[in-house]
């Protein structure tokens, strides 16, 4: 058998990925790299208008932006029938949506979403849960199916350092929160979901790798986004790498994971964190 040169192994050609909460801040450079490695390319947001309108930018023909609440499972359902009906198929999901104050839900309250562990709101526990654990669960579902239809497929999901070790609470000493006079922190909601992100990982990749469908993690950690200096600087003295990663800096992460480059990978967690585990 002819092997495939090293360089074409990460190439997506002829594949059709959804990226979830892809309009975000990784999201949107998820896209672009999918896209640009060859696959057409569904942009899934609850922002349906920004997801529309990146998707103009992108590429009319070969990017679809649609309305995507990953917590509703039949807008997942729907989501992933536009896929089908545009494309004819779907080969990789990036299972990337997660419930921020900065894009997860335009009705959340900072106050509640960076409360002390001691007052935290079952409610935003709750909502937590259903975008980014139940919300993970049901887009690996719908996508899931599709995948056993043609034979296989890649999703990749997206969890975080903070669902490796344990937020470091020293980051947040001295800084002021871009959200006004309500505390900062990496909240038990996030932290504890990104936790089981791992768990879900492992239980697809052996529940379906005989089916041929490979499901890892990827595991991202802070992206300078117009952070307070001191929250910056507190984390330059924390990263071995001394400093934040750029927003561009996972997709190289993302295409070995989803291509034939990781193809005897699965259940797996590729950390791309500066060193910050390495402690």
């Amino acid at each position: 058998m002819t092997e495939t040169p090293a360089p074409e192994l990460f190439r997506l050609d002829g594949r059709v990925a959804l990226v979830t909460g892809g309009a975000g801040l990784l999201g949107q450079r998820y896209c672009e790299a999918l896209l640009e490695a060859g696959a057409r390319v569904v942009i899934g947001d609850l922002d349906s208008g920004r997801a529309a309108e990146l998707a103009r930018q992108l590429s009319a023909a070969d990017v679809l932006g649609t309305s995507l609440d990953v917590a509703d499972e039949a807008s997942v359902h729907a989501c992933v029938e536009a896929a089908k009906d545009r494309f004819g198929r779907l080969d990789i999901l990036v299972n990337n949506a997660a419930l921020t104050v900065r894009g997860g839900s335009e009705t959340l309250d900072p106050a509640d979403y960076f409360a002390r562990f001691e007052d935290y709101k079952r409610g935003i526990w709750e909502q937590a849960l259903a975008v980014n654990l139940t919300g993970m669960v049901l887009c690996a579902q719908a996508a899931g199916r599709q995948m056993l239809q043609q034979g296989g497929g890649v999703m990749v999901n997206i969890s975080s350092t903070y669902g490796v070790v344990a937020p470091d609470q020293r980051l947040y000493e001295g800084v002021k929160s871009p959200y006004g006079e309500v505390g900062f922190n990496t909240p038990v909601s996030y932290a504890v979901t990104k936790t089981a992100v791992l768990g879900l990982t492992r239980y697809l990749a052996t529940y379906w790798g005989r089916q041929n469908i490979r499901v890892n993690a990827l595991t991202p950690h802070g992206v300078y986004d117009n952070h307070d200096a001191t929250f910056v600087s507190n984390f330059v003295a924390r990263s071995p790498l001394g400093r934040m990663a750029r927003n561009d800096e996972y997709r190289g992460a993302l295409l070995f994971l989803v291509s034939d480059a990781s193809s005897y990978m699965t259940g797996a967690n590729l950390v791309v964190d500066g060193g910050w585990t390495a402690w």
